[in-house]
């Protein structure tokens, strides 16, 4: 093997090897790009799940808001309803005491009657 034929040779296993570095360097560079656009996919991806969820969660607590109002307005009512209900039942049953009088006495007097002409 001559000179020549050598440094061609050397020449060329440069050249394949300068073409194989290359070839990776740009490999390299490619993948980088697709993991640099999968990244920014990702972190898009994931900032609008987080947007969604944030959304989500405001309107179940706004939702929570209303329904504590409507429960409080509910146990106004109930407490309303049972004060008037209670007053009610009161006077009903001061009602039914005066009637119990009066007819206790009604019949208390109807007795004295009857014992008194029957005597």
């Amino acid at each position: 093997v001559n000179d020549e034929e050598l440094k061609k040779r050397i020449a060329e296993e440069l050249a394949l090897e300068r073409a194989r570095r290359d070839s990776e360097a740009q490999k390299r560079r490619l993948f980088g790009k697709l993991l640099e656009r999968e990244r920014i996919s990702s972190n898009e991806h994931l900032t609008r799940a987080i947007l969604r969820e944030r959304a989500t969660t405001e309107e179940e607590r706004q939702k929570a808001q209303r329904f504590a109002k409507q429960l409080e307005e509910k146990d106004r009512e109930l407490k309303k309803h049972d004060a008037y209900y209670k007053e009610q039942l009161a006077r009903l049953e001061e009602r039914s005491a005066q009637f119990y009088k009066v007819t206790t006495e009604q019949y208390q007097k109807a007795a004295d009657e009857v014992s008194a002409r029957f005597k």
